[in-house]
């Protein structure tokens, strides 16, 4: 019973945030950013724990799955201007994925993180399901990487259409994927907003920067906690 009633505000507070970010369109009214306030105080108010809280949401949780699989929709019916720039695609959210790994690393060390908190935003610039899996991978605390691949999405999402503005980028393969790889899910929404093409791009930036960089979660990412841990000693 308990769960069912953990999932229905969680809907209803979802609904509640997107109402209002939808009449007012105030950044700070952003679905995801908004709604986990509000659950967080409510779980405050009922003295309930964050695990908890996790257990009880489960289920809407393990639907992150099959919503990343859907993207593949929009792909299928694009493959032919996918095919004439994949090189294009490719090379793109390779360096960016290894930008948002390394700046991520950079910016960490400068702040002097500690090295389970380092290790667990590493991810934080891919989809949640992925990067998950990938905190998993090398070590990380998978909930404390959940709150920053969301806290990257909803500020991509409110800061991407500016860059794009001033940059004065018109293509859409180009704005399609900035707001994929800058923003995975948060900015696929957004690129919705632009149209099809953007969308479409968007998503498979989301989705091959979750593929590449469970690739850099073998390769790079181990030796570059392993020189942490040496500094540290």
């Amino acid at each position: 019973m308990e769960m069912i009633l953990v999932i229905i505000l969680t809907y209803l507070i979802y609904r509640l945030s997107k109402t209002a970010y939808g009449k007012w369109s105030f950044p700070l009214f952003h679905p995801l950013l908004l709604a986990p306030i509000l659950l967080i105080f409510l779980i405050f108010m009922v003295d309930m724990s964050a695990t908890q809280y996790m257990h009880n949401s489960k289920w809407l949780t393990n639907l992150l799955g099959p919503a990343t699989v859907a993207f593949a929709v929009p792909i299928y019916k694009n493959l032919a201007i996918i095919k004439k720039y994949i090189g294009t695609i490719i090379v793109s959210i390779t360096f960016g994925t290894l930008v948002a790994i390394f700046s991520t690393f950079g910016l960490s060390k400068l702040l002097h993180l500690k090295y389970d908190f380092l290790i667990s935003i590493l991810p934080r610039s891919i989809t949640t399901p992925i990067a998950i899996e990938v905190s998993k991978e090398i070590g990380g605390l998978p909930t404390l990487t959940t709150v920053f691949v969301i806290i990257t999405g909803v500020i991509g999402g409110i800061v991407g259409p500016t860059v794009i503005k001033s940059l004065a980028i018109k293509t859409p393969i180009a704005k399609g994927l900035a707001l994929g790889m800058g923003a995975h899910g948060v900015g696929t929404n957004k690129a919705m907003e632009y149209g099809k093409q953007e969308a479409t791009f968007s998503s498979l930036a989301m989705i091959f920067a979750a593929l590449i960089t469970l690739i850099w979660g073998a390769v790079i990412i181990p030796p570059l906690m392993n020189m942490n841990i040496h500094h540290i000693l």
